[in-house]
């Protein structure tokens, strides 16, 4: 064989090594997808069917207990729109509650530093509503804390218990933030803002304290506070004891609560079923969210953060 044929040989067997090459590569990324593919087809099929089993574990049962029970709702954590102690878990799992035939009485255990005065307004009125439409009781029994809101939903309830440890109260309201005026001038930095409406940037932490926006914001909170009052005053009755300091956002121990007549007696869950319902089972039905809940809400955040950095690495239309 001539020097060019052996070249020539050469060069096929080493393209022909090139071509298994690119052809194993090939076949290796092809399984590879084909992996992922089905990876994410189980994926999606276990959240599948964990939103079902989630969807029908929330839904009333068709053989619910019949027998009697205390109904039990929890109110714990925050409470806001956002949280999982918001207005609408609460009134359906209350409504449930009531509804159910076997339910001697509707227990709220309360274990929540407060929140929202709107989320709480919500759950109040619809306590008050469903106790005149099934002439049932509900009993308020606080573990740890029972303030500001959480006191608010607490006081619709016929009888409020307590630990001798517990914090209960803080009747008040309150709105906060920070000024950085200072740390503005003291860097250089100069605060450039345009608004259409005069009062548009009230309350702006970048720009100097306004005597009237502030004026206009203590008068809504005197408001609130007012409103919260009502409530109070509505709920305990003649329990309260009159008191300078009982709605000036002050919270007190358990014992002190009953004392002031925040509320009516010390006990737990277990005892109120058992002493005071006579119905020592009790039925959780709180509203709880599932995993498949939790992934699809991280999912979709993951999604719509990606979609907002897209549309941000987007070049401008010229």
């Amino acid at each position: 064989m001539s020097e060019v044929e052996s070249s020539r040989a050469d060069l096929s067997g080493a393209q022909q090594a090139l071509l298994n090459d690119l052809a194993r590569a090939y076949l290796a990324q092809h399984r590879r997808e084909r992996r992922w593919r089905w990876v994410w087809r189980l994926f999606w099929l276990g959240v599948a069917a964990s939103m079902v089993w989630g969807a029908m574990s929330n839904m009333p049962s068709a053989t619910a207990p019949v027998t009697p029970h205390t109904a039990l709702v929890e109110v714990r954590g925050e409470i806001a729109s956002d949280a999982e102690a918001n207005a609408d878990n609460l009134m359906t799992a209350l409504r449930s509650a009531f509804e159910d035939q076997g339910a001697r009485a509707v227990v709220l255990r309360v274990n929540s530093p407060g929140g929202s005065p709107v989320q709480a307004g919500l759950v109040n009125d619809e306590i008050l509503r469903l106790k005149a439409l099934h002439k049932k009781k509900v009993y308020a029994v606080c573990e740890e804390m029972c303030a500001s809101a959480a006191y608010y939903i607490a006081v619709a309830a016929d009888q409020i218990y307590v630990d001798k440890a517990s914090m209960v109260g803080s009747i008040g309201v309150l709105m906060d933030g920070f000024g950085f005026t200072g740390v503005m001038d003291k860097f250089g930095v100069e605060r450039r803002l345009m608004t259409a409406g005069e009062n548009k940037a009230m309350l702006d932490p970048y720009s100097p304290r306004n005597p009237q926006h502030e004026a206009y914001a203590q008068a809504m909170l005197d408001q609130i506070h007012k409103q919260f009052i009502d409530v109070v005053k509505t709920g305990r009755g003649k329990r309260l004891k009159d008191d300078p300091t009982t709605f000036t956002g002050l919270f007190w121990n358990g014992q002190q609560a009953v004392n002031l007549g925040l509320a009516d007696h010390l006990g737990s869950l277990d005892g109120v079923a058992r002493d005071v319902v006579k119905a020592e089972e009790v039925i959780d039905y709180t509203q709880k969210s599932n995993l498949a809940e939790r992934l699809a809400k991280r999912f979709g955040a993951a999604i719509g953060d990606g979609a907002v950095r897209a549309l941000r690495s987007m070049s401008v239309v010229r």
